[in-house]
């Protein structure tokens, strides 16, 4: 069954196009840093730094379409992606610079 008791419509079904979306979207963004790289000496990523990042946008991206795809209300939505990109800022920062000090935090 499609929809729920109680809402504003039926839930949508996460499928093929929004995962190749989000495959594309963090496709896009890692030949920011792999394009940089050709032209200057101040990005210096390595493979576990585009696969450390690419898991990241990718797991990010997905659970935004996960909420987008079973939270019905607005006010819901927002809040849950709103939480979604802190969490992604937040372990982003910690792999960077380590803000509160974990074994994963960068230098």
């Amino acid at each position: 069954m499609n929809a729920m008791v109680g809402g504003s419509g039926p839930v949508r079904q996460i499928g093929g196009k929004q995962f190749l979306r989000v495959l594309l979207g963090t496709a896009a963004i890692l030949l920011v840093p792999l394009v940089a790289m050709q032209f200057t000496g101040e990005v210096d990523w390595t493979g576990s730094d585009f696969v450390i990042a690419a898991v990241l946008l990718a797991g990010t991206g997905m659970l935004f379409e996960l909420a987008a795809a079973k939270l019905r209300s607005r006010k819901s939505r927002v809040m849950a992606l709103g939480v979604i990109g802190l969490g992604f800022v937040f372990v982003w920062a910690e792999l960077a610079v380590g803000l509160v000090g974990s074994p994963l935090a960068g230098s």
